[in-house]
């Protein structure tokens, strides 16, 4: 009686397996993008950028979709992110420096820790720059006016606690002057303030200053090599201040990623980083690419955080 029952489970339990579904394949619903700022803006057209390749990457009949949830800076939408389900079905664009410098100077319901990272795309990085009217040609007139003047320049930013402020502390640090801070609230305002003369100098990602070159002198770049987009303009390297500094922008989903859908997700987006169109599409819109995934991506993030940190803990902007 015992063989024959053992026989009979074992018969049923063959047959469940064999009528049991199959397991569904990522992706099997759509996959949201949450955008922590405004649409129309650099962020979020990045996303959708992305995201339509994305799909094309994933094949089948994946599809992604973009959620604006602008607000505290971009924290709103940072930590709805980091508190959804890991399943692969939330990502979430990622702002570096300034998705990790939140957490210095408020309350924040998540921590570098708190997400997987999947892939940067942009990175922009910061300039020097002034209006054509001030006469001033280079970055060494400028700090020579510094030097001379101490606390007398002003530097207009798109606020504090983030890439444009942390780019005029270094460039402060590195040549040894000291600059007046003035924050505005966001970069176009930073820009008409130093156009109109109301600051003397201003620094703003490059991508900021394309389309202004009839009112802007962009004295150097803060990067490690010139860019395509000026090549013409020097790096502070080049003129002797080992200064990088710049807006990182990439996609990352919750900690707790399965593997499988890590490694589905990075071969995706890397394929499409690796599609000639989206390259184009990228010129065409004046994002500098920069693309480094996975731990590399993690790695980034953490050296970002890290400058942050260091900056908070010796010059706190709140």
């Amino acid at each position: 009686m015992k063989s024959l029952m053992k026989g009979l489970l074992s018969g049923l339990t063959l047959l469940g397996l064999s009528a049991a579904p199959a397991l569904a394949e990522y992706p099997e619903k759509p996959i949201e993008i949450i955008v922590g700022y405004s649409a129309g803006g650099g962020t979020d057209v990045l996303a959708r950028t992305v995201g339509g390749y994305l799909e094309k990457a994933l094949g089948g009949e994946a599809s992604v979709v973009v959620k604006n949830m602008p607000g505290a800076g971009g924290q709103i939408g940072f930590t709805a992110v980091a508190q959804a389900k890991p399943d692969g079905y939330t990502l979430g664009t990622f702002n570096l420096p300034a998705a990790l410098a939140l957490t210095l100077d408020r309350e924040a319901d998540y921590d570098a820790d708190s997400f997987t990272y999947l892939a940067n795309f942009v990175k922009d990085p910061n300039t020097i720059v002034v209006s054509k009217e001030t006469g001033i040609e280079s970055l060494k007139d400028l700090l020579d006016r510094a030097a001379k003047e101490p606390g007398r320049v002003t530097m207009g930013l798109s606020a504090l606690g983030g890439n444009d402020h942390f780019a005029g502390i270094l460039m402060e640090s590195a040549a040894g002057v000291d600059v007046s801070f003035v924050p505005f609230k966001g970069a176009a305002n930073a820009r008409a303030a130093i156009m109109g003369g109301h600051v003397m100098a201003g620094t703003m990602t490059l991508g900021q200053t394309v389309g202004y070159e009839d009112n802007l002198r962009v004295l150097a770049v803060l990067d490690s090599e010139r860019s395509p987009f000026a090549p013409d303009v020097p790096t502070a390297k080049e003129l002797g201040y080992d200064v990088e500094m710049g807006s990182y922008r990439g996609l990352v989903a919750p900690a707790g990623l399965p593997e499988a859908v890590r490694e589905k997700l990075l071969t995706a987006l890397r394929a499409v980083n690796d599609n000639p169109e989206f390259q184009k599409t990228m010129v065409e819109q004046g994002n500098p690419a920069s693309f480094v995934a996975g731990d590399d991506f993690a790695a980034l993030a953490g050296k970002q955080a890290s400058v942050a940190a260091k900056i908070w803990n010796a010059t706190p902007w709140k």
